[in-house]
């Protein structure tokens, strides 16, 4: 009887441990978004001449199901939302409808930490934040106080089995001195210590360096930004995406057979601006995949989709579409012209050619049939 009950204690002990060891293998998939802009021609482009009012959802259409298809999605909002007049480059203030669309497309979080971020004074990040906030749109980066920051950041995203702790920050705001009590998080590798360490103790499994840095329209990261990034990783940063140069540049990761290590996007590039000169006129969105296994967690997959900001005429009115460029590559029968597509194609041609040769550890994606796919040429 003795070894019947231990035989039964060892079958329920090793089924219990089975289920335990299948139910802590869960997954948390990331998605990051490039430059959100707003240029004047996008402003107008919104606008219902009729009623006076705007609206942006058509932009998002063909990327919201990638959007969607992850469990958190952020983007870098590369505006403010400081109310009327509105207006593009160079002091940017977008229609609250942008961060409607933004949110109806799918965002979860968005970061206010660029050199635009206060492009309409305090009073412009004040009322960014209460916009984002009313639309229930997390954010990071920029804090109406002080205070605000100490208690909001680092911001944390909760899964049932881990935390993710999210950090944000700028070279500059283009020499926009921000008085108090507004705050905005400027590049500082000693107080990033601080930040990445306070997210440690509040048991942070994997901490996000959301960066903008770099030097505008260079296709190569900078020494400058190199020696950031290697004193964040020193820091204990796990993840640094970054933005700001308007164009892609490399991505890079230390892979071993298992997890891929202290992954790097030097930059995203567009995701939707009215910059139409050549690699200027789309980005890449960044999608990470965060397994959790038992007690710890590890990045398990890292891959890109390449996107093109497309610009019929409907109408008679300039109209602005994000297209992801695995799925449009082989229809150029989408597009009014063949020019449109022909641009497109530049774009993909030079994408490629400078992730194919510099890129480690992340995969070209695209979504086909609600699941993500290995991008086949």
């Amino acid at each position: 009887m003795r070894s019947i009950r231990i035989f039964f204690a060892v079958l329920f002990f090793s089924f219990v441990s089975a289920a335990s060891a299948q139910e802590a293998d869960t997954l948390l998939t990331l998605l990051f978004a490039g430059d959100i802009m707003g240029h004047d021609g996008q402003i107008n482009a919104a606008r219902d001449d009729s009623s006076g009012t705007w609206s942006y959802d058509t932009v998002f259409h063909y990327v919201a199901p990638l959007i969607k298809g992850v469990d958190v999605a952020i983007g870098n909002l590369e505006v403010t939302l400081g109310g009327p007049p509105y207006k593009g480059y160079p002091a940017f203030s977008s229609p609250d409808e942008l961060a409607a669309a933004c949110r109806q497309a799918g965002f979860d979080i968005l970061g206010t930490a660029n050199n635009h971020a206060a492009d309409r004074g305090p009073r412009g990040i004040v009322r960014t934040i209460r916009v984002l906030d009313s639309l229930g749109i997390r954010h990071t980066g920029t804090w109406k106080s002080g205070e605000d920051h100490d208690i909001l950041s680092p911001l944390m995203i909760v899964h049932p089995s881990m935390r993710i702790a999210l950090l944000a920050s700028t070279y500059g705001t283009n020499g926009i001195v921000v008085p108090p009590p507004a705050t905005v998080a400027y590049i500082d590798t000693v107080r990033a210590a601080k930040d990445i360490s306070r997210a440690a103790s509040l048991d942070a499994d994997q901490t996000v360096v959301f960066i903008h840095w770099g030097i505008e329209y260079d296709t190569l990261p900078s020494a400058e930004q190199r020696q950031t990034a290697a004193a964040l990783f020193r820091s204990g940063a796990d993840i640094i995406i970054g933005s700001h140069p308007h164009v892609l540049q490399p991505m890079n990761a230390e892979a071993d057979s298992m997890a891929i290590k202290r992954p790097v996007v030097w930059s995203m590039g567009n995701f939707v601006s009215n910059q139409r000169t050549r690699r200027r006129d789309g980005g890449a969105m960044i999608r990470l995949d965060i397994t959790a296994s038992g007690d710890s967690t590890y990045i398990s997959d890292a891959g890109y989709v390449l996107t093109w900001v497309y610009t019929p005429t409907e109408n008679g009115k300039r109209k602005f579409y994000i297209l992801p460029c695995a799925d449009f590559e082989k229809r150029p029968e989408f597009f009014q012209t063949p020019d449109q597509y022909e641009a497109m194609m530049t774009y993909i041609t030079d994408a490629r050619r400078l992730l194919d040769n510099l890129n480690t550890g992340f995969r070209e994606m695209a979504w086909e049939n609600d699941r993500w796919v290995t991008v086949i040429r």
